[in-house]
């Protein structure tokens, strides 16, 4: 253990501590803009300097390791005056439109500029013009130039955690911003989606398109119906920004606040996602029987930054994908036949859209393989952050609104289809129905359970009916390289690998709401899920009544010439950029 002192208190932390996390431990916060930890430790910020006695310049407390005897000081006048004169720098060349910036008043930057007391620049602003400053505006993803202010976090975070290295450093001196690799821009790119730079950005130099106009405009036009879809991990979020606490966020409070908002029909992609669960499943053991799966496995295709991944980096193993669609874009499908009918309406009337906590979302909606003579199967996506956006533009306050229930029939969900928004939730979703379809019994609902937790990559093999049947449940697209890399060197093997782009799967997505605090919230978020798995009084997706009532009514039988025709799709049918 080292001894030091921190601004008069003694402190003991292990050897090759850093400094601020000394201080962290000893409840002295030291502001920070460009620290994460193990990902981005380069004091490129240098906002975190602190004075340590008997060191002649400043030193960065977020990458120098403690010393024995050392004695430091946060708030020193020097150090007051450096963390000014850094901040006031880092300012001249940011966009200080506060008002017009989706994180103002969750930006780190404008909290710590707000904290110190900055009223105004002494140094001139020097931003991008011109063609340097533009960026497309179709893009899912949108990079304000004149917002960033070069910590490298996305460098970083695309480049360690998602390994895509989609960013980098472009020009030099003072014109120095962060652009995308290789002298590209994005559309031609091989960028997932995953939106975990816009996540870890602490300004508002990367966003989501925002397309909450839109929505608006669809809510105020009399001739569409208008068809809400919320997904699995939004509940378990979506109250973070609002002050409502996670057992306060409930579904039915969401029903009540999408109604207010305007929207004719509010359902759950739960739904869908048991439906899913019926085709993906049916699938799995259709290409487990026949033999499909001796040397490759099925890959779950629910994550669209995962498709977007394997299309760009491993196009041949692009038939491993399950060919069932997204949870999302099954519920469009629905939505626009078998909903218009029950309805009595239009199938081009219905105006569907989805509340997802994902950017990679947004594309995937506007594929060309996710769309009928009746138009895409769903017209318009929105993040949990634009859902915010829009509750906060129309000065609702969910807390005090009444819980109303989800509209019927795609309002009905199991525990099953809730657990989709956390990592290995899809995979044990999908065991419960495969057990029961190999057996005709219902295995515990927690017999599966071992794929819940763990590190990025986690591999459990279950005996069903005497079959065999491994699995692999991997997060983030950094460890799923490594997954694909040991598949195609022989040194493993499975039947099943549910994949999810984002670490800890869409509870920890790109469109979530972002926590000034750098916190990583899909931990808690996936427990919310698994409590309300728990408390469902359902929890398997082929005992879901509305989704046996589909069958009955519409589809006949999972895998039927229907369901293939409206649930599953041809993920050869359109190609990223760089594919070949």
């Amino acid at each position: 253990m080292v001894t030091l002192t921190i601004d008069g208190q003694t402190v003991q932390v292990p050897e090759g501590t850093t400094i601020l996390e000394a201080a962290r431990q000893a409840n002295i916060r030291i502001p920070h803009l460009c620290y994460l930890k193990e990902i981005n430790e380069i004091a490129a910020c240098r906002v975190c300097c602190v004075e340590v006695e008997g060191e002649r310049a400043m030193v960065t407390a977020c990458n120098n390791p403690v010393l024995e005897g050392m004695v430091v000081h946060t708030n020193s006048p020097r150090a007051r005056t450096t963390r000014r004169v850094n901040v006031e720098l880092i300012l001249s060349q940011h966009d200080c439109r506060c008002a017009t910036c989706v994180r103002s008043g969750n930006c780190q930057l404008q909290t710590i500029a707000n904290d110190l007391g900055i009223l105004d620049l002494p140094y001139q602003t020097q931003l991008p013009l011109g063609l340097r400053g533009a960026w497309t505006t179709t893009f899912p993803l949108f990079h304000d130039y004149n917002k960033c202010i070069k910590c490298m976090r996305c460098v970083q975070v695309c480049d360690k955690v998602q390994s895509l290295s989609i960013w980098d450093v472009a020009s030099t001196g003072s014109r120095t911003t962060i652009d995308v690799s290789g002298n590209r821009v994005i559309k031609d790119s091989d960028c997932a989606l995953c939106g975990q730079c816009i996540t870890h950005c602490p300004v508002g130099g990367l966003r989501e398109r925002d397309d909450t106009q839109r929505a608006f405009a669809a809510l105020a036009d009399p001739n569409k119906i208008t068809v809400v879809q919320v997904a699995p991990a939004v509940r378990a979020s979506w109250g973070e920004s609002l002050g409502l606490k996670r057992e306060e966020a409930t579904m039915e409070r969401m029903a009540a606040t999408l109604r207010r908002l305007g929207f004719d029909y509010v359902y759950d992609t739960n739904f869908t996602a048991d439906l899913t669960i019926m085709e993906e499943g049916s699938e799995f053991l259709h290409r487990l029987k026949s033999g499909g799966l001796v040397r490759w496995p099925m890959f779950t295709s629910c994550c669209p930054g995962w498709v977007r991944f394997l299309k760009s980096q491993y196009p041949e193993l692009t038939n491993q994908l399950s060919t069932a669609k997204s949870p999302q874009q099954m519920f469009g499908s629905v939505a626009k036949t078998w909903l218009a009918q029950k309805l009595g309406v239009e199938p081009e009337k219905i105006f569907c859209v989805s509340i997802m906590p994902c950017v990679a979302k947004k594309a995937e909606s506007e594929l060309p393989t996710m769309a009928t003579e009746h138009g895409p199967d769903v017209d318009l996506v929105l993040t949990t952050r634009e859902l915010v956006r829009m509750i906060r533009a129309d000065k609702l306050n969910p807390a005090l609104l009444p819980e109303e229930p989800m509209d019927s029939p795609m309002g009905t969900h199991t525990g099953a289809a809730v657990i989709f928004g956390a990592t290995g939730g899809v995979m044990e979703a999908a065991l419960r129905t495969a057990s029961f379809l190999l057996t005709g019994e219902n295995p515990d609902p927690d017999a599966f359970r071992d794929v819940r937790t763990g590190p990025g990559l986690r591999e459990v093999t279950y005996e069903i009916a005497g079959i065999p049947v491994r699995c692999a449940v991997v997060s983030g697209l950094g460890n799923t390289r490594k997954l694909i890399q040991r598949l195609k060197a022989g040194k493993v093997h499975y039947d099943f690998v549910e994949v999810m782009a984002c670490p800890g799967g869409c509870a920890g997505g790109g469109g979530q709401p972002i926590s000034v605090e750098d916190e990583e919230l899909y931990g808690v978020r996936g427990e919310r899920l698994y409590q309300l798995d728990r408390e469902a009084p359902i929890r398997y997706s082929h005992e879901n009544p509305q989704v046996q009532a589909l069958y009955q009514e519409f589809l006949g039988a999972p895998l039927s010439e229907r369901s293939e025709h409206l649930l599953h799709t041809d993920h050869k049918g359109w190609s990223m950029p760089n594919q070949l």
